[in-house]
């Protein structure tokens, strides 16, 4: 059965895009704009990667959740799916990587 978790809440996430940015994060984030959103993006992978370096997984776990999330909210910015995602990634199963890099238009 297919997990429609991360969909929901990527629907939440555009849900909450034209509301008060002051009683929502995700609307906060939209209303400051790609920038703002690549900005956390970026803070998120720096955190994941230093948590990566420590033995504590909740820390990582912790990171990694903030890191999809701000990665959703870019998903939303785009007007893109979770779908476009995870169809890019069956496109790329039982490829080597090394190959499919190769292969990239």
């Amino acid at each position: 059965m297919k997990d429609d978790f991360l969909e929901s809440l990527l629907q939440i996430i555009k849900s909450k895009r034209e509301e008060d940015p002051n009683l929502s994060y995700s609307a906060s984030l939209h209303k400051k704009g790609l920038n703002e959103i690549l900005k956390k993006i970026g803070e998120e992978a720096s955190e994941t990667i230093i948590a990566a370096k420590s033995d504590n997984k909740d820390e990582l776990i912790h990171e990694i959740a903030d890191l999809w999330f701000h990665c959703l909210v870019l998903l939303s910015k785009k007007d893109l799916t979770v779908d476009d995602v995870t169809n890019e990634l069956k496109k790329r199963s039982g490829v080597s990587g090394i190959e499919e890099k190769k292969n990239r238009k």
